[in-house]
């Protein structure tokens, strides 16, 4: 029999991540798992002179983790059930490899994430968080693409 305990939802708040968080409450539901909503914050590197430019990126993280708390608070008290144990999680760096590390680190046993469906230059360019998630992770991975957003050939 299969246990799932700790569910991890990665979110970047976009609609198709909306749409995954219904499989990830289902679940969560279904075995009466903890859900744990995960915001990354993309970290910048940006080079720090002697001007002093240090204070506009902590301010603009500050602000960042500032909507982020207010948003992933705004899906735990608006879109998952009370009877769900679900806990807020905001972190800094590259998405995919923290989401992964607070898989591993919180012994998750799926993560549930939203794929966008980009093709081609979209792809190349901005990666796929999920693709990468799920190629990586050190338990299943459920891809929840939204059906609104069909795959078109390059």
């Amino acid at each position: 029999m299969i246990k799932i305990k700790n569910i991890l939802f990665p979110t970047d708040f976009s609609p198709c991540a909306d749409y995954a968080l219904k499989y990830a409450i289902s679940f969560a539901t279904e075995y009466n798992a903890k859900l744990y909503l995960l915001h990354a914050i993309h970290q910048m590197n940006v080079a720090v002179g002697p001007g002093g430019m240090a204070y506009p990126v902590l301010k603009a993280y500050e602000d960042m983790e500032k909507e982020a708390k207010k948003k992933l608070q705004e899906l735990l008290t608006h879109h998952v059930p009370e009877s769900i144990h679900g806990e807020n999680i905001i972190v800094q760096g590259v998405p995919f490899m923290e989401i992964i590390t607070f898989a591993k680190k919180h012994e998750i046993d799926l993560i549930t994430i939203a794929t966008h469906g980009r093709t081609g230059l979209s792809h190349m360019l901005m990666g796929s968080t999920a693709e990468k998630v799920a190629r990586k992770a050190p338990c299943p991975v459920l891809c929840v693409k939204h059906p609104d957003y069909k795959f078109v050939l390059p």
